[in-house]
């Protein structure tokens, strides 16, 4: 009998991620490619040409190994396919070029994907858990039970790395520019939190950020030296050494963050913006520690098709 392959495809807005694992759930193919699809996007809320371009030739490479490895595959797009005006005719194109059915979900799915990718990260003593993603074009920030999974609330702040860097013109520091993105950011997480009547739980959660920023502030902090995903995924950072690293990187400029070895060229525009988000939100919450997790929507549907795939066949 042929072994079985399932393949997850998360595209965002700034980069585009594909697993392939096989019925066990071991991962055989991981790959994380920098699209940028949602650069430029502050202009007219489209997509540019160049954009499109490398959005599509990821895509038809993706394609092709799902063909190949005849994979049940499920493959989603975030926020900027979701606010780009030209983002169904992006998706069409992916369809008829790359043979890829890309399906555009809201922020509660990409929340609940998220949650269950990252939880097994959580700290298991603690029966709540938040977990937030920080994206290129928005962050998902929710509060579950830990045991069941149970979304209590969850709210989609429409910025992410990518377009705040962009629409606030965050690039270097600002400390203007900084307040204002803040200010905007903290209304969401006031509702965020008289929506879960947050101070009945916060001394009872576990608090999970994905995303590579704090993957990227986890090698950072730990003096890694090198940026390698899959051994940050579940370190524990906490607030003073959050605080301390985003302040040392904050005093860099573009061209010294290209140049590390935990940011790099490609973040290196919109690592500042994103740290504003992440830092933001912890200190909103009162936490005291952060979970890194690598582990997001990407795991969650592996492990939903393959279980899906199991009942259909005892059924």
């Amino acid at each position: 009998m042929n072994e079985k392959y399932y393949a997850a495809i998360d595209l965002g807005t700034n980069s585009c991620r594909m697993v392939v694992a096989d019925s066990l759930g071991n991962y055989v193919y991981n790959q994380s490619a920098a699209t940028r699809l949602g650069e430029g996007m502050s202009l007219n809320n489209c997509f540019t040409p160049e954009a499109v371009a490398r959005g599509i030739n990821v895509l038809k490479e993706f394609g092709e190994i799902i063909k190949d490895s005849h994979c049940h595959y499920r493959a989603i797009a975030t926020a900027a396919c979701r606010m780009a005006k030209n983002g169904t005719e992006f998706v069409q194109r992916v369809h008829n070029e790359c043979g890829i059915e890309l399906e555009v979900i809201d922020g509660r799915e990409e929340a609940r994907l998220n949650l269950l990718g990252a939880i097994s990260n959580a700290d298991k003593t603690k029966p709540y858990v938040v977990v937030y993603d920080i994206g290129g074009g928005s962050t998902e920030v929710t509060l579950a039970k830990y045991e069941t999974a149970e979304i209590i609330a969850t709210i989609s702040i429409p910025w992410g790395a990518r377009n705040a860097a962009e629409h606030f013109e965050i690039n270097d520091y600002d400390e203007r520019k900084a307040k204002i993105f803040k200010q905007e950011i903290l209304k969401y997480m006031t509702e965020f939190k008289q929506l879960c009547s947050y101070n009945n739980y916060q001394s009872q959660i576990s608090f999970v950020a994905t995303s590579s920023t704090p993957l990227r502030l986890s090698a950072y902090i730990h003096q890694r030296k090198e940026y390698n995903r899959e051994a940050e995924d579940g370190c524990i950072l906490t607030y003073a050494q959050l605080n301390k690293a985003i302040d040392e990187l904050r005093k860099t400029n573009e061209a010294q963050r290209a140049d590390s070895v935990y940011i790099g060229p490609k973040r290196a525009p919109i690592f500042i913006a994103g740290s504003i988000l992440m830092q933001t939100i912890y200190e909103e919450l009162g936490a005291e520690e952060i979970i890194a997790s690598y582990k997001s929507a990407k795991d969650s549907i592996i492990m939903e098709l393959i279980r899906e795939d199991k009942n259909g066949a005892s059924n």
